[in-house]
Parts: C-alpha cells; sequence; structure tokens
C-alpha cells in the first residue's frame, strides 16, 4: 500500500481560546479536489484522510457530514481507498479536552455515526498518534489541556487509548471486515551517560504504553505501577486487558529524523536525530507486537539543495526493504503529507503561518522534487513487491466493488479469515 495524507492535525493552544486547522490553512477545503487530483497523478491508491472532527461533531448525536459527504463521494468515484483518521491531536470545543472521561464514549459514537454513513469504508486509524496526543497535551503543555504533570498524562493515554478501543468495536459491529492500522509515533531513547540510563529505560518503557493498552498486552511491573500512582484503577487497567481486537489491526509506525533522543542525567532530553533509524524501532516494535507493518508517516523538509527530501525518501524506503527483507511482514509506506504544512516547526504551539517544505506538493499544488521521486518509486516498485512478499495479500475491498451482494460475502469471508491470514503472531495472546 503506497500512501501518503492530508494532514488533519486540529489542536487547541492558548489554554484552548485557538484552534488549530491544517486543513485550513493549507488550504485543503478550497482545494480538495485537485488535491485528489494531485494523488492520482502520483499513482497513488491509499489515501491517509478523515474529516474535521471539530466541525462534523457537532454535539451528542449532531453531525455535519456536510463536507466529509462530497470528499468521501469523490474519493469513491475515483477508487481512491482512504485510510480514514478520525481524530488527530483534538476534540471539539464542547467536549473540552482529553481530560474529559466523557471523552471515549463520546468519541466511539462518532466513529459509529461514521461507518453507519460510509459503509463501504473498511481501512481506519481512529485515534492518530495515541502516545503523542497524550504526551503534548498533557506532559510538555502544548496543545489542549496543555498540562505538564504524570497524573494528567496518564489521564489523557487511558482515555486516548480507550476511545480508539471502543471506536473499533463500534465500527466492527457495523463493518466485520474492517482492518485498524494504528498510526503510532515509533520512539526510541539513548543514554548520554551511566546516569542517564535509569532515566532512558523508564521512557523506553513509557513509549509502549498506548500500544500496549490497545492491543490488550500486560505492561511490566514498573510501567504498572506508575499508571496505578497516576490514578488508573485496576478496573480501567483490566478493561485493556479484556480486549480482543490486535487480529483487526496492522502495525503502522511513523518515524521522523525527530524520534530519537538524547537523554541526560537529569531527565531533560533533546533530539538526537537518526541513530538507529526506523528499520532497527520497527524491528523492537514488531517483535512486542508481531504484527504486520505499515510505514504511515515521514517527511523531511526540502532545503537549499532541493533534494534532501529525495534523499530521506530513498533512505527510509530502503529502511521498509530492509524489514521486509528479514521477515517482518510488512504492507504499505506513506509520505506524509500531500501537501506542505504550516508552523509544524515549532510543532503548532505558535501561529506565525511559515510553510513548512515537508509536502509531495507546494501549497500552490506545485509538485516537488520528493513528490516527483516518489512517483518514480511507486511506478518501479509497484509490480514487484506483491511478487515475492513475506506477507499475505490484505485483504482489501476496493470502494469501486464495496457494496454489492458477493463483494458483502467477500467481506464476511474475510473477515473471517483475516485473523489467520495476517501472521500467526497476530493472534491475540494467551498471556495478555
Amino acid at each position: 500500500m503506497f500512501a501518503t495524507g492530508i494532514e488533519n492535525s486540529i489542536p487547541t493552544i492558548n489554554n484552548g481560546r485557538t484552534r488549530v486547522d491544517q486543513m485550513e490553512v493549507c488550504g485543503h477545503y478550497r482545494h480538495w479536489r485537485t488535491d485528489f487530483d494531485c494523488v492520482e497523478e502520483l499513482g497513488i491508491q491509499f489515501l491517509r484522510f478523515g474529516p474535521p472532527l471539530h466541525r462534523a461533531y457537532r454535539a451528542p448525536g449532531l453531525y455535519d457530514w456536510e463536507f466529509a459527504d462530497l470528499a468521501f463521494a469523490d474519493l469513491k468515484r475515483r477508487n481512491i481507498i482512504p485510510i480514514v483518521d478520525l481524530c488527530h491531536f483534538g476534540v471539539p470545543d464542547w467536549i473540552g479536552n482529553f481530560q474529559n472521561p466523557d471523552f471515549p464514549q463520546l468519541f466511539a459514537s462518532y466513529a459509529a455515526a461514521f461507518a453507519e454513513r460510509y459503509p463501504w469504508v473498511q481501512l481506519y486509524t481512529p485515534v492518530n498518534e495515541m502516545f503523542i496526543c497524550a504526551v503534548f497535551s498533557a506532559k510538555y503543555g502544548w496543545w489542549n489541556e496543555q498540562a505538564t504533570d504524570d497524573r494528567s498524562f496518564v489521564t489523557a493515554l487511558k482515555h486516548i487509548v480507550k476511545a480508539n478501543v471502543l471506536a473499533m468495536i463500534e465500527i466492527l459491529k457495523r463493518r466485520p471486515d474492517a482492518i485498524f492500522i494504528q498510526s503510532e509515533s515509533s520512539e526510541y531513547f539513548h543514554a548520554d551517560s551511566p546516569a542517564a540510563i535509569g532515566p532512558a529505560e523508564v521512557m523506553n518503557s513509557k513509549r509502549f504504553l498506548t500500544l500496549d493498552l490497545n492491543y490488550g498486552r500486560r505492561v511490566d511491573s514498573e510501567m504498572y505501577e506508575f499508571l496505578m500512582d497516576c490514578g488508573m484503577t485496576r478496573e480501567e487497567y483490566h478493561f485493556f486487558l479484556g480486549q480482543r481486537l490486535k487480529q483487526h489491526c496492522i502495525l503502522g509506525n511513523d518515524y521522523y529524523w525527530t524520534n530519537e533522543h538524547r537523554v541526560f542525567a537529569d531527565g531533560h532530553t533533546e533530539a538526537s536525530g537518526e541513530v538507529f533509524g526506523y528499520s532497527e524501532i520497527t524491528r523492537q516494535y514488531y517483535n512486542r507486537y508481531n504484527l504486520p507493518v505499515m510505514h504511515t508517516e515521514t517527511n523531511l523538509k526540502e532545503g537549499p539543495s532541493g533534494d534532501e527530501a529525495v534523499h530521506w525518501l530513498w533512505k527510509e524506503w530502503a529502511n521498509v526493504l530492509r524489514i521486509r527483507n528479514v521477515g517482518i511482514p510488512t504492507v504499505g509506506f506513506t509520505w506524509y503529507s500531500l501537501t506542505d504544512q504550516v508552523d509544524w516547526d515549532t510543532a503548532l504551539r505558535e501561529q506565525n503561518g511559515n510553510v513548512n517544505p515537508l509536502g509531495l506538493y507546494d501549497l500552490d499544488r506545485n509538485i516537488r522534487n520528493v513528490g516527483k521521486a516518489y512517483k518514480k518509486l511507486i511506478q518501479d516498485w509497484r509490480d514487484v513487491l506483491p511478487a515475492s512478499s513475506l506477507c499475505l495479500t490484505v485483504p482489501i475491498v476496493s470502494p469501486a466493488h464495496a457494496g454489492h451482494s458477493r463483494d458483502r460475502d467477500q467481506q464476511a469471508e474475510a473477515a473471517r479469515r483475516w485473523p489467520t491470514h495476517a501472521t500467526e503472531g497476530a493472534l491475540p495472546e494467551t498471556d495478555a
């Protein structure tokens, strides 16, 4: 699955007073048809995309599907397969933020309503980058609740992951062959000195918390104590252990130059740049969860030479081929996003209007060098990989075939067979 995405982050800043809407500032609301033209021009069939949650979810039971109806009808007409991103770093004003204990059930209701309205959609990322969402909102103090304490972090984390789990449950009721592609940040923390080994080990355990809970995997004793000390109850913890949804999932993981960190003795961190790289860190995540892998996000700025992003694309693709060639079932790759972004140089904490040249296209919808390189990469590799794949085919029903009675039978059969057709390791763990 060669993919790109429409950046739809919607966090709030300034203590909730200011909404940052990347679809707005990047021009997608005005140019969405042109953006879909660009997807087709690149030869891409899979698009990470979702309606803006704060605009579509107006109140409990009240939805505004106007934009979604237009956009998803056009995607279906073009036979572009959406990987639907339902919650991307923010919630509607009336929900507040991720400290709200009602958020999981409210979000599950929204996911149910979406699945009811668009029954032909099969691929979902219910909540994007759950770990980063919790850290930036409730530990770094950057977004939404802008908290900086461990209790707020654990509260956000448990609500975000529960929302993701409940959404998967509701979607599966309406689409039994739904496949969930987690887009989760893949992190690693390097100790700067012997005195930093302890803090780095704790951080390297915390990085797995969202996926451990999402997949019903028992956390280690240190993380269990951390969760309990910061407000999670035993009943809340056992809710996650009681779910059996892993067999419906693909381990989508994101990797950027900033995903590796240097940890110092006093516990503070800074970006280390690429040290291990995508292949080694992905191996760590795969060994923990034993699920098919998809590289769901990467990018790099186009710099003064014009080929910086092209070199990064080549390097990430080499890493993807590496994990595939050592036997890790790998089903997709994504350059994120389709167009340049705005103000990600300050992690959306400030509204400076700085255009970040990270896209396959600029904001005038002119193709960048990395867009041309990605188009050629797709042309070169599209027909080669399926013939030598180490992962059996993902049972996807394209929009063009969704809804026919014969295809509904195929969907039901795919749902029944998918748990054993992904990988042996995708079956529920006996100790989870």
